[in-house]
């Protein structure tokens, strides 16, 4: 069981701290973020939440006061040297931290892991509390709330609804339980609105987005009788569509739910001649090893990865790899 105990007193004992997460943040990180920001705030302690992308705006409603910032070395350096606490939600693995992960390191700064994927025994994370059995990070908030007995207010409960509702995919995904809703219900006591925030994340999508995602499905490949559907995001598609990174969030989902596909795989290209990889499965597979093959990793059932190459040469290889791990996987069952 996680001391959430000896975490409060390290919080306590702190001055100045910083919140982070991964780049390219979701309901999730931001989420968990914002409920021990306000948190924090309730003990006058000197706190920022800062990340490395851009924000992503089906988000604003967390953004209350614009809490959360996007690092800058000119406005953020001085604030940052004062700090001695760090704590960072759900990041899978301390590189997509990227400058304020740097920053952490530079100025020697104790850094606590809150997350519930795979610990990586890294040792620039000074301390972890992993929960491979939670629903989302905001969960392990809830419990490091309820825990210490601090009350939850709609803050609070607002981010934690966020984190959980994203994470399970608005508790339709495998890894929804009782738990889920018992903090679902917790967070709308607590006067969340539920509806508003599903609009906001799920029904407030651009054209662009949307003119994107045509292009996707018609050039969606199928192979091994159809259990693998994987599609390529050119900058070329994004420039057609008039669309930006942001915009591919939700894809990998939405071509997982086409009847016979098990694995849904994005190669989005990306600079630098590298290319952002997503995986999706539906439960049948296990998806996280072929993350692995190329220095990624996270969930059974939704991982990440970056490749280097061209997307047709990065996208021939994870196919190679995805086609491996299946026939193991029949092989072992």
């Amino acid at each position: 069981m996680l001391n959430w105990k000896k975490l409060n007193q390290r919080i306590k004992s702190a001055k100045r701290i910083v919140l982070s997460t991964h780049q390219n943040p979701d309901g999730d990180g931001l989420g968990s973020a914002v409920a021990m920001y306000h948190y924090l705030k309730s003990l006058n302690i000197d706190c920022k939440i800062l990340h490395i992308s851009l924000f992503p705006i089906e988000l604003n409603f967390l953004n209350k006061n614009q809490i959360i910032e996007t690092y800058d070395e000119t406005l953020h350096s001085n604030w940052f040297s004062k700090v001695d606490l760090a704590l960072i939600f759900d990041v899978g693995d301390f590189n997509r931290l990227g400058s304020v992960g740097k920053k952490i390191i530079h100025n020697k700064i104790n850094a606590i892991n809150i997350d519930h994927h795979p610990s990586l025994n890294d040792h620039r994370f000074d301390e972890n509390f992993i929960n491979l059995n939670a629903a989302a990070t905001g969960e392990m908030v809830y419990d490091f709330l309820i825990e210490n007995n601090i009350p939850l207010n709609h803050e609070i409960s607002q981010g934690i609804y966020t984190a959980l509702m994203t994470d399970t995919g608005s508790f339709r995904h495998s890894n929804t339980n009782e738990k889920s809703h018992k903090i679902a219900m917790d967070c709308i006591k607590n006067g969340v609105n539920n509806s508003k925030i599903y609009q906001s994340i799920y029904e407030n999508k651009s054209l662009a987005q949307v003119s994107l995602l045509a292009m996707v499905i018609k050039n969606l490949s199928f192979d091994d009788e159809g259990e693998i559907a994987s599609f390529i995001i050119s900058d070329e598609m994004l420039k057609e569509a008039g669309a930006n990174s942001q915009d591919i969030d939700g894809f990998t989902d939405f071509v997982r739910t086409i009847k016979g596909v098990e694995i849904a795989v994005m190669i989005f290209e990306q600079s630098n001649d590298k290319c952002r990889l997503n995986f999706r499965s539906k439960g049948k597979y296990v998806i996280n090893e072929v993350a692995k093959a190329f220095g990624g990793g996270g969930h059974k059932f939704a991982a990440g990865a970056v490749a280097d190459g061209n997307p047709a040469h990065v996208l021939d290889q994870v196919l190679r790899e995805t086609k491996k791990q299946i026939l193991t996987q029949n092989i072992n069952n």
